[in-house]
């Protein structure tokens, strides 16, 4: 008996000495997208600076699939050290009621670490419908119901569900086209196949800027620096807000020193003017959280987009 408890409180104490020394080799942060996505950009950048501060390199590793759960089950299901994380956006709150089945939970199988940035969406259209601004875009879709479709990068995702919302908020019907990814759905709204793609800032501004299509107004409580001629859909009469985000989960498990540093690290590089500004020019909002802000921030929007996916009867085909 003595035996095996000094064996227990060496495994203890050498847990221990690894969680005050950590990190002691590289991290990797998966990435459920593809590359070039808001979502493998912003956790790039993010990396890079907390590579520095910790003195190992931090890994990204792309692995999409599913609607992202490929890539979230990996991490809920991997060893909880602290060296294997995850990087999701909204659809990772949608997943949990849109998908009865799901391989894990979005908050019970997970440790928060940081909330990284926030950022709103902006409804676009094509360059021939016949609206200029919101207030237009919804009394002609009341005149024609069901004849005006809107794209999306897939079912869930953050901007299917906001047209959802602005459907459930304005009571006008549209038909929802869900692409495998933002550029189809671009494509497809330049060519008109759709007529209403709502997107991040830094997808749809070039196209916006380029004359490709047009911009009908931001989804957010205030017009944003990158885009400050445009308006907001609140200024149209249309008080609908939506957006997406990125943020870092670890293992439920992982050690609470590991988690804790991580996301003191994010914090202090969020602190400064050039991360900000970087992110600031991209339409994206800065911000940077603490664990708890951040665990606080996702159990809201778990409970916010479930409401909407009720309410708009929002099913996963197939």
């Amino acid at each position: 008996m003595l035996a095996s408890g000094a064996l227990a409180l060496a495994c203890i104490d050498a847990a221990m000495a690894q969680s005050q020394n950590y990190p002691v080799r590289p991290i990797r942060v998966v990435v459920p997208y593809t590359p070039g996505g808001i979502t493998d950009v912003v956790t790039r950048i993010v990396a890079q600076e907390v590579a520095k501060a910790v003195g190992q390199n931090v890994l990204v590793d792309n692995r999409p699939g599913a609607n992202s759960i490929l890539g979230a089950e990996l991490v809920a299901k991997a060893t909880p050290d602290g060296y294997t994380l995850a990087s999701v956006i909204a659809a990772h709150a949608a997943n949990q009621t849109l998908y009865p089945k799901l391989p894990y939970d979005s908050i019970k199988s997970f440790a928060p670490v940081s909330l990284l940035v926030t950022a709103p969406l902006i409804v676009t259209a094509n360059n021939n419908l016949a609206a200029k601004d919101a207030k237009e875009l919804v009394a002609l879709a009341k005149a024609k119901p069901g004849a005006l479709s809107f794209g999306s990068s897939g079912i869930g995702a953050a901007a299917h569900l906001t047209t959802e919302l602005l459907m459930l908020t304005t009571g006008i019907k549209l038909n929802h086209v869900p692409y495998k990814g933002t550029a189809p759905a671009t494509q497809a709204l330049v060519s008109n196949e759709i007529q209403i793609l709502m997107d991040t800032p830094s997808s749809m501004m070039p196209h916006v800027r380029g004359g490709r299509i047009k911009a009908i107004g931001m989804a957010s409580e205030k017009r944003i620096a990158s885009a400050a001629d445009i308006p907001t859909l609140i200024e149209a009469g249309v008080n609908v807000t939506g957006g997406t985000w990125v943020g870092w989960l670890a293992p439920a498990g992982a050690p609470q020193a590991a988690v804790e540093r991580i996301g003191n690290e994010i914090q202090t590089a969020f602190k400064r003017a050039d991360i900000r500004e970087r992110f600031v020019q991209m339409g994206i909002d800065p911000v940077g959280s603490s664990p708890a802000e951040f665990d606080k921030f996702l159990r809201a929007e778990v409970a916010k987009w479930a409401k909407v996916i009720k309410e708009a009867g929002v099913k996963i085909e197939g």
